[in-house]
């Protein structure tokens, strides 16, 4: 993640750079031989301006990311501590505590669990969107199909904010998109950090 920030970064910078040398040429304007320097000096800081538009789209994902999974796993740490307390604190005409360890085991595993799938969405929203923002000239025929796809798939209700479907998971990701998958997509939307937005026989999983 903090790779692609740092590549958008130096690309933006060589494209200001760019800019100032050019600019150094501007009281010669007026030259016929320079004007296809002028010319580009526009095309320059079009493209700039696209891409200040993108790292600034990256920077509001990453920061409303990292807020949501601190969210979530506050609210699983307490989940945990519950847990742990029931284990701790078991009326004694109660039988063993077997049946509460495997709860409690069961507990942290689907904590873990759950971070790994939150990482994994997360890498299938950052590789969709590295491909949304990419321009167009620069994509090869896979990027060029999937770019296609994503724009068919948006709608009305996902405008503006940021989604993927089963499809992505798959492309993107190492994840089953099996019953279990669905299990903890179900914990992340009591979570709400996940919604979802039917239509055209798709489910798209909007984050939130």
């Amino acid at each position: 993640m903090a790779s692609d920030l740092e590549q958008l970064c130096s690309h933006v910078s060589e494209k200001i750079g760019n800019i100032k040398k050019t600019l150094s040429l501007r009281n010669c304007g007026q030259e016929p031989t320079l004007k296809t320097i002028l010319n580009k000096i526009g095309d320059e800081i079009i493209v700039v301006n696209e891409l200040l538009n993108k790292l600034e789209l990256e920077i509001q994902y990453q920061e409303q990311t990292n807020i949501s999974l601190k969210e979530l796993c506050e609210s699983l740490e307490e989940d945990y501590k519950d847990v742990k307390h029931l284990e701790e604190n078991i009326p004694s005409h109660l039988p063993p505590v077997t049946v509460t360890q495997s709860l409690y085991m069961k507990s942290r595993l689907t904590y873990c669990k759950i971070n790994e799938v939150i990482k994994e969405i997360n890498k299938a929203v950052i590789s969709k969107y590295k491909i949304v923002h990419q321009p167009k000239k620069s994509m090869n025929s896979v990027a060029r199909n999937l770019y296609h796809r994503f724009m068919d798939e948006e709608t009305k209700d996902t405008k503006g904010h940021y989604f993927i479907v089963e499809a992505d998971i798959k492309e993107f990701t190492t994840l089953k998109v099996d019953k279990k998958f669905h299990v903890f997509l179900n914990i992340l939307r009591h979570c709400r950090r996940l919604s979802e937005v039917r239509g055209g026989g798709l489910t798209r999983y909007v984050i939130t």
